[in-house]
């Protein structure tokens, strides 16, 4: 394969993902919990520059940079070694972050995924395989396209159909510890999605539907941390407002980018100290 000239880069989104809705439905015997998830990938996030060079390097900057740290144990650096497999390539990687982290948006996970699919197209290699062992958001977060997440995180189907939308997230400054969410479910093992998901003619449709399904970690993460109550009642006026993934960030759905828009700002003006981001559902 044609390796790139030194001063060549590639720059890649790392747009945050969003669980419309995530079903605990067992847990193995290693501990891992089996998942069913709708994930969608929406329009803000993070960005990762990779310019080609003799040794790899990562230097953070951007308004949620703070406490990121630069060496091998960031997710990032650790998805660069797995693409460089020991073969001793180079590139300064550099992230802009602006997602908020612990914040059960995938932050992580997809500064990972923008770290293997930029490094891949510059070095000319292809995606590793194991590409899992970095995290169970990993995979999901390769891809555009929203998802059926299931197993661990690994069992991935495209799904087709999800109709044109905006989010507005909202997080209240609290990061989350997952273990103690995960360790506070009262049940481990629910109701999975239908085997067949159905048509969606428009987004309240979809909404709709997605009502009649849940979070399994919203009740808990609600009884650890009381902010995540304020941020769904600040989201009031979407056609549904929930938690995503193990939180604090919280969704609200809307049908239209001036509905979002209107009230992200509107929310941004209440709370002025929280994250707060309108952005469209990214659909391939």
């Amino acid at each position: 394969m044609t390796i790139p000239d030194r001063g060549a880069h590639v720059v890649r989104p790392a747009y945050a993902k969003v669980n419309l809705c995530l079903h605990v439905t067992g847990q193995r015997h290693d501990g891992y919990h089996l998942l069913d998830s709708l994930v969608v990938r929406v329009g803000v996030g993070d960005t990762l520059t990779a310019v080609l060079d003799d040794r790899l390097s990562l230097s953070v900057e951007g308004p949620r940079a703070g406490g990121v740290p630069t060496g091998a144990q960031n997710l990032v650096m650790r998805a660069a070694y797995l693409v460089d497999a020991g073969a001793g390539r180079g590139a300064a990687l550099h992230l802009i972050k602006e997602l908020p982290n612990a914040a059960g948006i995938g932050g992580g996970s997809a500064d990972a995924a923008a770290t293997l699919l930029a490094l891949s197209a510059l070095w000319g290699v292809p995606l590793p395989e194991d590409v899992a062992r970095l995290g169970a958001d990993v995979p999901v977060c390769l891809s555009d396209a929203p998802q059926r997440m299931r197993g661990v995180g690994e069992v991935l189907t495209p799904v087709d159909g999800v109709p044109p939308m905006w989010v507005v997230l909202v997080n209240p400054g609290v990061p989350v510890p997952t273990p103690q969410v995960f360790a506070a479910l009262a049940s481990k093992s629910n109701p999975p999605m239908p085997d067949r998901l159905p048509d969606w003619p428009d987004a309240a449709a979809f909404a709709a539907w997605l009502a009649e399904h849940r979070n399994d970690l919203e009740p808990p993460a609600r009884a650890l941390l009381p902010q995540i109550d304020r941020a769904l009642a600040a989201l009031d006026g979407a056609m549904l407002a929930r938690m995503s993934g193990s939180g604090a960030t919280c969704f609200g759905l809307h049908a239209s980018a001036r509905d979002a828009r209107d009230a992200a700002a509107r929310i941004a003006s209440d709370h002025p100290d929280w994250w707060v981001a309108d952005a469209p559902v990214l659909r391939g």
